[in-house]
């Protein structure tokens, strides 16, 4: 084994963070620590204060001033020390990425972050071949898998906010209706109706008009009992909308049962999943890769049709699409009738008699786009740096959606850019959004909720430190819901034998494994 321990501790000694990585006993680490300020006393008398290791007969200490404190590696005397040192440099590095300032408190609240950024440093002993980049994505387990996850989450807290107004609408529009029945006369209404009415409010203007209760219109407002005053707590919740709209019905006369109220009441519960017994998703991926010119290095769209159904009556279906993209390259899968998609885009088995799985996601299609046509680029960024002659930069950033994909609309967009460590936060001119300087990963991050049509160019202008190569790469983050890249839709879906259309469902998602201007 050649690295023992690694450990941030105090000009005496004190240990905030050790990470052994060899067995050792804690008295041991202990002891090893405590010796190392005495070491360091008895070494300057003889010596220049500018060595970077001490030693004993035993271990080696290498260290490196941190504020007012170490960052200390113990090693085995035969270990190579400028490999040593190289790994010091990292581990110094690390240090700052999770602590905002080098002091006591700061080092052991982010004690947990250390030890996880120093165990991908090191493994058995023995340095990992990584970067800083790299220990950053490691330790935040960034994954992919959730990031679909919350977007397609995102799209069905959608759906189902849009459905529910418009059975809220639908509730309201049935009630005016029930009302003007009731001011016209509640005989007429419970004839027309058969006793039924529109969600059980006809059978209770019915009954009162058979009662000789028939409300007519009149300019003064029906009198309602007096609440009674008695005192106690009041068990009442607070009202519904439904029950607002009743009151109001009440207060201009017409009469709404119970029973109406519930019945209305249910129909408002919609499912947590908004899909039909035949739900289609798309998926798509995109990884960028552009340089700091304008040109475009590489672009790879790799997308994918899944079909669920749940219904087995409905498994034998065919699903045609909209689709006039000669750029892309399309694979069916094996099962689906290959020759039929080419000449007529219909998504179907090669046996029509045969029905599609239930219950599971297929995968039925698939697609590619790579290019380096820069025109299709869906966000464009520009980064322009220039060296104001104070030694610092100013920087201005501008996005562009471009004509092709205007139809696209990306949310949650993050323009990442990389600033200078140690120079203090940048200086913001101007901004079309929201903007965050995490100081611990020397990051700007330029935000924006939703790019569309609407907001197809934006810009971002600050000042700060530094040289022009500092301001990359360039990061870029979004997701969209509404359409696809290739602007591939369904335009239905139908039985396999008789042809009849089949009600159906769909979503779609695109999403970001790479964006960068390099």
């Amino acid at each position: 084994m050649v690295l023992l321990a690694a450990a941030v501790c105090t000009k005496s000694g004190k240990a905030l963070v050790s990470r052994q990585f060899i067995e050792m006993s804690r008295a041991r680490i202990e002891g090893l620590l405590s010796a190392f300020p005495k070491l360091m006393s008895s070494d300057s008398k003889h010596s220049s204060k500018q060595h970077t290791f001490v030693e004993t007969e035993s271990v080696r200490y290498v260290y490196q001033p941190l504020e007012k404190m170490y960052a200390l590696l113990i090693t085995t005397k035969n270990s190579n020390i400028l490999e040593d040192l190289e790994t010091l440099r990292l581990f110094s590095k690390v240090i700052p990425e999770y602590c905002r300032t080098i002091d006591e408190t700061e080092v052991s609240n982010n004690a947990f972050e250390l030890l996880f950024a120093f165990d991908e440093i090191v493994a058995l002993g023995y340095r990992e071949s990584v970067n800083l980049n790299q220990i950053r994505v490691f330790t935040e387990m960034d994954s992919h898998e959730e990031k679909v996850a919350i977007a397609m989450r995102k799209s069905q807290e959608e759906a189902a906010k849009k459905q529910r107004k418009e059975q809220m609408a639908e509730i309201a529009k049935r009630k005016r209706e029930a009302g003007k029945g009731g001011r016209f006369g509640g005989m007429s209404m419970a004839s027309m109706s058969g006793g039924g009415g529109i969600g059980g409010g006809g059978s209770s203007m019915g009954s009162s008009s058979s009662a000789g209760a028939t409300v007519e219109p009149t300019a003064s407002k029906p009198t309602r009992p007096k609440a009674s005053r008695a005192g106690g707590m009041s068990l009442k919740g607070k009202k519904s909308g439904i029950d607002s709209f009743v009151d109001k019905l009440a207060n201009e006369g017409v009469a709404v049962s119970s029973t109406a109220v519930k019945k209305e009441t249910t129909k408002t519960q919609i499912p947590a999943a908004l899909t039909e017994s035949v739900h289609i998703r798309v998926e798509e991926k995109i990884q960028l890769q552009a340089n700091r010119d304008g040109g475009l290095d590489e672009m790879i769209l790799q997308g994918m049709m899944l079909l669920r159904i749940s219904d087995e009556e409905q498994a034998k279906i065919k699903v045609r699409l909209d689709r006039d993209d000669d750029r892309v390259m399309w694979q069916t899968h094996p099962q689906v009738n290959k020759n039929v998609f080419n000449s007529e885009s219909i998504v179907g088995l090669k046996n029509p008699d045969k029905p599609f799985p239930v219950n599971q996601d297929v995968g039925v299609l698939k697609w590619r786009l790579q290019t380096q046509d820069e025109d299709q680029i869906p966000l464009n960024i520009t980064c322009w740096p220039n060296e104001n002659g104070d030694g610092g930069c100013d920087v201005s950033v501008e996005y562009e959606l471009q004509d092709v994909h205007q139809h696209l609309e990306l949310a949650d967009v993050t323009i990442r850019i990389p600033v200078p460590s140690g120079v203090g936060a940048p200086i913001i001119s101007n901004i079309d959004g929201d903007y965050k300087h995490d100081a611990r990963k020397n990051f700007l991050e330029w935000t924006l909720p939703v790019i569309d049509s609407s907001n197809a160019n934006g810009s971002l202008e600050f000042s700060i430190a530094g040289n022009p190569d500092d301001f990359f790469p360039v990061s870029v983050e979004f997701h969209s819901t509404k359409k696809s890249f290739i602007n591939v839709a369904v335009s239905g879906v139908v039985e396999a034998d008789s042809g009849s259309p089949v009600k159906f469902s769909n979503e779609n998602a695109l999403l970001v494994e790479r964006y960068e201007v390099v």
